[in-house]
Formats: structure tokens, C-alpha cells, sequence
């Protein structure tokens, strides 16, 4: 296990800290970093706040623990999920999910799956990953994603004309501040257009009477601790087929961020990138076992490493424990449930459009040439069938957009060689890392310092290029 170093300025390494004091204050920022992809999360899916934050706290212990506090990161909500769990559950959009256990029995499948991968990994090397996933099929896969989800998002706008418009303007006040925003507020779209749509849906609502009004009450009622509400999982084959291929998707993901990682702090990563798989899977897994949802590595934290240059894992820690104490705060969880489904429709557009977008961004930093029949075919068919929602079904079972669109991805890859060989697909060496896209959503994507080059990069459901 790690131990650490004092340091009192300059870039910190993973293996050293700051005092105590600049530690806290770094890590209660990465809460807030993290903090409006993890919530939003749940909040699509009828999960509860609470427990999706809870769970993210410990979820970050446990992959500390497993890659022996080698690699700083922060898990949080995946958004590989939400299309999924939907289609499994079918949610409606409001109120919490009553096929909760059902979604959580294919979540925990999902992080076993990924849990195995990333044990395979660390008994046979990580260089199959890479060649079975290179960058036109993260891109097309992470694209996917953002194209399965919008419908979500214009879901939650459709109720009304003043539901519409509350929407539109909660997803340009994001916009305004991810570009305007002053210093650290600039990394907090996602947070801060919640809030203003919130106040903007409530001055015109409760004060005006445009709208149906928010209910204070059950705020006001609402306990400051107490636990949040645990949910079991319950095992249903058709449940598991939809959501248990979301773990390809959360590999990809996690291989980009590592990827990122290593290229920041200047250390070969490669060692653990199995630790990271297995650590990832297993905190999905004690997710699922409690009502939480699934998670993954966070773009918008790695985005904060970047700005800070503070890598110290040490930090992490003090973000996961500030997490843990907000789950069991169900004031908190009030106000989230608050919500109304326009600002998160708004909120929708944004980050579901980014995840889209960034699938692009990364064929373009990889410089993936679609002249190639090989590549462009690989893109386009797995886009169509992730776009339509093609439900793939095999002796009984279904397989949901998403996860039909991704082993399309994978298998057209591997057929359609031709003439091109799969020499001219790999990614172009030095092509500089993505960043996720959340929705898997947060702070915006942040470019990697100078000499932060990788091979790959992917996109989380939550941290595109804001």
C-alpha cells in the first residue's frame, strides 16, 4: 500500500501530500467536481440520491484499496447505465423506480462481468483490450450512448410549453457557464446550471403560477441524517441481458482514464490497469448489493488533477469520506427528488449531446481515417443500431441498443480487415486523450497538460468537452 510524502507546493505526485488543511479543502473540490453527474444519475433513473452518493464514497475506498492507492481517481455515477436500466425497468421518468431491485440485480451482473475482465487482464496482460477496442470503436460505442439516451431528454420536456422552455433555458445557462464562468465555477456546469434552473423553475412556478409549483414540504421535513434507503437486488434474465454488456463500455471508459492519468503524473499505470478493472467492477457490485448505481472513473476529476497538478491519492480519500457523510443526509436526498423533470431535461440535453459528441472527438484526436471501409462501416452500423434502439434477441433473451451496438462494433472491427489490415487502424502514437462525457456528467472535459499523450481515450455518460 502507498504511503506519502509531504510537500508543501508545486505538482504533488499520487505517492505524496499536501498539509492537512489544503488537503481537505482539494478534496471537499472534488466532491463538488463530481457532485451533479452523480446525482443526476440516479435522478434519471429512480435511483436514490442518497445511496448513489453513499455507494460512489465507498465504491472510491474500495478501488484505492484494490489498486493499492497507486492510481487517483474518483468514482462516481456511470451513465453507461441510465438507457438500460430504463428499457429493463421501463421508468417512466418521475418519482423513484418501483422495478429498482430489477435493475440493480443486472447492475451487480455488469460489475461481475467487469470484475472478471479485470481479472483476466492482470493473468494475461492488457494488450488484448487495446486491440479489441481501438479508437473507432470506443468513439462509435461512446456516441452511442448519447444517441440511445436523447430521447430521454426530450422525454422531459414535453409536458408542457413552460416545461420546454424552462429546459431550453437550464441547458444554456449551462452552457453560459461553462464558458463565462469565472476560476473554479468554470468546472461546475453541470451543477450550476441545475441550480439556476431550479431557481428560474421556482420564481416562475411558485411565484408566478406558470407551472405546476415544487413541494417544499417534503424538504422541510426531511431529516438532516438518517440512512439512506437501501434497495436489494433481484436476478432476471432478461434484465441481465440488457444491462450486463453496459461492463464493455465501462472497460473502454476506464482504459481511457488510466491512459490519462499515467500521461499526467509521468508513471507507467499499465501494471495496475487489471487492479483498475477489478476494483471498478467490484465497487459496482456493492453499488448494486444496496441501491446504489453502477460506477466508473470520473473524467471531471481527472479534469481537476490536470488544472491543480495535485495527483495525491490521499486526497481521494478525503473526497470519498465527504461522500459517505453526505449519503447519510436525507435533507439531501429530499432536495434532489425536488428536482423538476424540466431542469433535468434540460440538464439531459447537454450532457446526453456531449456524450454524443465526444464518440466524434475521439475518432478526430485519434485521427481515425474513415476512408477506410473498415472504419467507417464499424461506425456506421454500430451507430444506426445503437440510435435505433435495436433490441437483439437471442434464445429468449434481449440485448438493448446499447449492447447490441457495441458488439456490432466489436465484431464488424475484427471481420471487416479487407485490404486495410489492421496495421492502418491502430491509434496514430502521440494522439492526445479524450476525455469522458457525462452525462458517465460534470465538470467538462479538460485537455491534458503538454506531453499528456495517450493511445486512447473514451467518454463516460457525463464529462465532455464542456
Amino acid at each position: 500500500m502507498i504511503g506519502w510524502t509531504l510537500k508543501r507546493g508545486g505538482s504533488v505526485a499520487p505517492d505524496e501530500r499536501l498539509p492537512w488543511p489544503q488537503t481537505a479543502a482539494l478534496g471537499v473540490q472534488h466532491v463538488f467536481a463530481m457532485f451533479g453527474s452523480t446525482v443526476l444519475a440516479p435522478a434519471l433513473m429512480g435511483f436514490d440520491a442518497n445511496a448513489a452518493i453513499l455507494f460512489s464514497g465507498i465504491g472510491t475506498i474500495l478501488f484505492f484499496l484494490v489498486v493499492g492507492g497507486r492510481i487517483p481517481s474518483y468514482l462516481g455515477s456511470s451513465f453507461s447505465f441510465i438507457a438500460v436500466v430504463i428499457a429493463a425497468t421501463g421508468y417512466a421518468g418521475h418519482g423513484p423506480n418501483a422495478n429498482i431491485a430489477v435493475a440493480l440485480g443486472g447492475i451487480f451482473a455488469a460489475g461481475l462481468l467487469y470484475a472478471v475482465i479485470g481479472a483476466i487482464v492482470m493473468l494475461a496482460g492488457y494488450g488484448w483490450v487495446e486491440r479489441l477496442m481501438p479508437p473507432v470503436v470506443t468513439g462509435a460505442v461512446v456516441a452511442v450512448i448519447g444517441l440511445n439516451l436523447a430521447p430521454v431528454a426530450i422525454r422531459d420536456l414535453g409536458a408542457s410549453s413552460f416545461d420546454s422552455a424552462v429546459g431550453l433555458a437550464t441547458a444554456l445557462a449551462t452552457g453560459l457557464v461553462a464558458v463565462y464562468a469565472p476560476g473554479v465555477l468554470r468546472r461546475l456546469p453541470v451543477l450550476l446550471g441545475a441550480v439556476l434552473g431550479y431557481v428560474l423553475f421556482a420564481l416562475a412556478a411558485n411565484g408566478l403560477g406558470l407551472g405546476r409549483p415544487i413541494d417544499f414540504g417534503p424538504i422541510a421535513a426531511a431529516p438532516w441524517i438518517g440512512l439512506p434507503h437501501f434497495s436489494a437486488p433481484v436476478f432476471h434474465a432478461q434484465a441481465i441481458t440488457l444491462i450486463a454488456p453496459v461492463a464493455v463500455v465501462l472497460v473502454a471508459e476506464n482504459l481511457g482514464h488510466v491512459k490519462a492519468v499515467a500521461a499526467m503524473t509521468g508513471r507507467d499505470l499499465d501494471p495496475y490497469l487489471g487492479r483498475a478493472f477489478l476494483g471498478d467492477g467490484v465497487a459496482t457490485m456493492i453499488a448494486a448489493s444496496g441501491g446504489g448505481t453502477g460506477v466508473t472513473t470520473y473524467a471531471e476529476n481527472i479534469g481537476v488533477m490536470a488544472v491543480t497538478r495535485i495527483y495525491s491519492t490521499l486526497v481521494f480519500l478525503v473526497a470519498a469520506a465527504v461522500a459517505v457523510l453526505v449519503g447519510f443526509s436525507p435533507k439531501f436526498g429530499a432536495l434532489v427528488a425536488s428536482i423538476p423533470p424540466a431542469v433535468l431535461g434540460g440538464m439531459s440535453i447537454v450532457l446526453f449531446g456531449l456524450i454524443a459528441a465526444t464518440g466524434a472527438r475521439i475518432w478526430v484526436e485519434n485521427r481515425v481515417d474513415f476512408a477506410r471501409s473498415r472504419n467507417l462501416l464499424t461506425a456506421a452500423i454500430a451507430l444506426t443500431l445503437g440510435a435505433g434502439d435495436l433490441v437483439l434477441r437471442l434464445a429468449g433473451f434481449g440485448i438493448g441498443g446499447i449492447g447490441t451496438a457495441t458488439l456490432a462494433a466489436i465484431v464488424c472491427y475484427q471481420l471487416f480487415r479487407g485490404d486495410d489490415g489492421a496495421a492502418a487502424d491502430r491509434p496514430v502514437p502521440g494522439a492526445p486523450f479524450v476525455g469522458t462525457a457525462a452525462a458517465d456528467a460534470g465538470a467538462g472535459a479538460h485537455p491534458a497538460p503538454p506531453g499528456a499523450e495517450t493511445r486512447s481515450g473514451t467518454a463516460r455518460g457525463s464529462d465532455a468537452a464542456l
